[in-house]
């Protein structure tokens, strides 16, 4: 047996290791940031002028700011004040990075749902809040899946960041056998490999969500929607 495939069969396990991590942290922080952009898209539609405002000032703030320097302000300057663990200030990071993209996501699918539906809703009877939870969120949630199935499979790769707080996450694992073995072309090209299953996996479940909660007859109109969204992006 030679001796890179015995260094290979040492390395999967910890690659693996690494790979339930990077998994943690990506799914962590796109929940939290599913949560932000949920609300912050919210604001911007239905907020009034003052949270509209907030709500499109922190999008251009963290959308302009590198991940890793929020990673960065969050474990070297606010965990003076608060105690942060490493893992935890990347996820919170992350999240918040992610927020602001996917509050754009969220906005986009809301708005493509028609202002004709929310007038409906009013007119049978419902409030605001029962109507955008009823019938106006069900819709965006399903119109929003393409596009933010985009931004899982980008956290899964920015979930590589928390590798400098010392996070034994993918990388991590990659770069401490590449250091032991010196052997980093095999290190690091297996790590590679994981990502790729990793995020094929991803796209592929939830293009099979997609397709079974789709909405055929406004595909059309989220897909100009998102185009006018970019461009003003």
């Amino acid at each position: 047996m030679s001796q890179n495939l015995l260094i290979l069969i040492n390395l999967i396990p910890l690659l693996l290791k690494g790979a339930v991590v990077s998994v943690e942290v990506a799914t962590s922080s796109l929940v939290i940031g599913l949560f932000i952009g949920l609300f912050v898209g919210l604001g911007r539609i239905y907020g009034s002028k003052v949270i509209s405002w907030f709500a499109i000032l922190y999008i251009t703030v963290i959308r302009a700011t590198p991940p890793i320097v929020s990673l960065f302000v969050l474990y070297f300057v606010i965990s003076r004040y608060v105690n942060l663990p490493p893992l935890l200030a990347g996820i919170l990071a992350l999240g918040i990075s992610s927020g602001a993209y996917q509050s754009e996501i969220m906005r986009s699918a809301i708005e493509s749902v028609g202002q004709s539906q929310m007038l409906a809703a009013r007119a049978v009877g419902m409030s605001r809040i029962q109507a955008i939870t009823n019938i106006i969120l069900p819709q965006a949630f399903r119109l929003a899946i393409p596009p933010w199935s985009n931004e899982a499979a980008q956290m899964l790769k920015n979930s590589s960041l928390v590798y400098a707080l010392g996070i034994p996450e993918i990388l991590r694992q990659a770069q401490y056998v590449s250091a032991t073995t010196l052997k980093p072309f095999l290190a690091f090209g297996a790590a590679a490999v994981i990502y790729f299953i990793l995020n094929f996996g991803i796209n592929r479940g939830l293009d099979s969500l997609e397709k079974k909660v789709k909405i055929p007859a406004q595909e059309s109109v989220y897909s100009i929607s998102k185009s006018r969204t970019s461009l003003v992006s």
